[in-house]
């Protein structure tokens, strides 16, 4: 077969272009050293360094949001300047210091931000590459974000079953040190792969900002953006306390006794989440593929509404558990904790992921890393939430902690159904709404 019958952009690994192969590893590989730190950070601070449990949730949430908040200006300095393949680099070369930085107590603040500042460059433009990968109206590109979404959650899942178990078994600075790898890994593939990624596109500078205002529906679109991101920061109030809270509760509330000889290593629950992502996605995927050859497509918000109910359910089935195991003087035994994962994974399978894609969908064009650093932006308010939320972990009862962050998942559920329904009528109304725009 010829060269031109077969140009090698048309060329596929598993269905897809190469491109989002390099992506998905690059950013698992990243995911590992972020939640690979994560999974130790709550532990490391209340059990090495001694920081009481309400001042290291706040240190967390305020860590993570502003892991969260960097990619706010990460993306614009990639679109206006460095570029997508130069802020990747930096980035993930600053993200790989922080990690080995955090093998001295000494530098334990300042590798914090520094994992913070280089996550900002790094985060929003590697996201922002997919939609680049895709011809207009490839219906493949509906799915790339889910695939993506796998990927982030693969890196996640392996994380704490390898950094968590060097952590606990022969110290908190080895299981670090394992982070800075695999952050040195992910740069790595992206290098070796980039030939198979989007070309760079014209960076937009001070002079073409002011020749080519930002239009009305731009403005609209963006303005949406941000509306949709103000609800997701109320949700992630309550997931983010995964490592936060939760982690807690594994260690003094979980009974993780699998045998007389072994317990369950508390680092590796936080694997569940990941584990359900990447096993339930597909059966996700390939119920809502039949449901749309039948002309049955839920809304992306409606399905974002469904997925904080979910998550505001578990919490509150979770709470009923850790009163009981309160009010009997006993630990819960681990096979709830794990049962909660599951089903609170199932609910952020249908806000997270379709929210990313959301985001990336209705981009405008020019704005594409600033539109992903918005999604990202909400969480850093969700994270300072969180953080918030947490420091009520002590002075509460771990049952009545667990109804309230059930009633803040409810709460963007709420709000996200609401919008939902208006942003129906304005698409029966004007022909021009949500999904009109989204399936462009």
């Amino acid at each position: 077969m010829s060269e031109v019958d077969n140009p090698p952009r048309e060329r596929t690994w598993f269905g897809h272009p190469p491109g989002l192969t390099i992506l998905f590893l690059t950013e698992m590989w990243e995911m590992f050293s972020f939640f690979g730190m994560r999974a130790l950070l709550v532990y490391y601070m209340t059990k090495r360094l001694d920081i009481h449990q309400e001042h290291a949730s706040l240190i967390y949430g305020v860590y993570a949001a502003f892991v969260y908040f960097t990619p706010v200006f990460g993306g614009v300095v990639a679109d206006r300047w460095l570029g997508k393949r130069k802020a990747v680099i930096i980035g993930g070369v600053t993200m790989a210091l922080g990690h080995f930085m955090m093998a001295s107590e000494a530098l334990f603040y300042p590798a914090l931000a520094t994992i913070a500042l280089g996550n900002g460059l790094f985060l929003p433009t590697l996201a922002s590459q997919i939609e680049g990968l895709y011809r207009e109206g490839d219906p493949r590109s509906k799915s790339a974000y889910n695939v993506y979404y796998v990927g982030v959650n693969l890196g996640a899942f392996i994380a704490p079953l390898i950094c968590g178990s060097l952590g606990e078994a022969y110290g908190w600075h080895w299981g670090f040190t394992a982070a800075g790898i695999g952050m040195l890994i992910s740069l790595v593939i992206y290098l070796r792969g980039s030939r198979y990624l989007p070309p760079e596109t014209v960076r937009i500078d001070t002079r073409q900002s002011a020749s080519k205002p930002v239009d009305r529906e731009t403005f609209r679109r963006l303005a949406f953006l941000v509306g949709v991101a103000a609800i997701v920061v109320v949700f992630r109030g309550a997931y983010e306390q995964v490592g936060n809270t939760i982690a807690l509760w594994a260690d003094e509330g979980v009974n993780r006794h699998v045998t007389a000889s072994w317990s369950i290593p508390m680092t590796w629950f936080q694997s569940l989440d990941s584990l359900v992502v990447f096993t339930a996605t597909p059966l996700l995927l390939a119920r809502w593929t039949r449901l749309a050859k039948r002309g049955i497509e839920t809304p992306w918000l409606l399905k974002m509404a469904f997925g904080a109910a979910t998550v505001g359910l578990s919490y509150l089935l979770l709470a009923g558990v850790a009163a009981w195991a309160e009010t009997h003087g006993a630990r819960a035994n681990w096979a709830w904790l794990a049962g909660w994962f599951v089903l609170m994974t199932l609910g952020e399978l249908y806000i997270l992921p379709v929210g990313l894609g959301l985001f990336g969908r209705m981009a405008p064009e020019g704005f594409r890393a600033t539109s992903i650093a918005i999604w990202f932006f909400a969480g850093f308010f969700g994270n300072l939430l969180a953080g918030a939320l947490g420091t009520l972990w002590s002075p509460l009862t771990h049952g009545w902690f667990f109804v309230l962050i059930g009633c803040v998942a409810g709460i963007a559920a709420t709000l996200l159904y609401a919008l939902g329904l208006r942003m129906g009528h304005v698409e029966k109304r004007e022909n021009t709404g949500l999904a009109t725009m989204l399936s462009r």
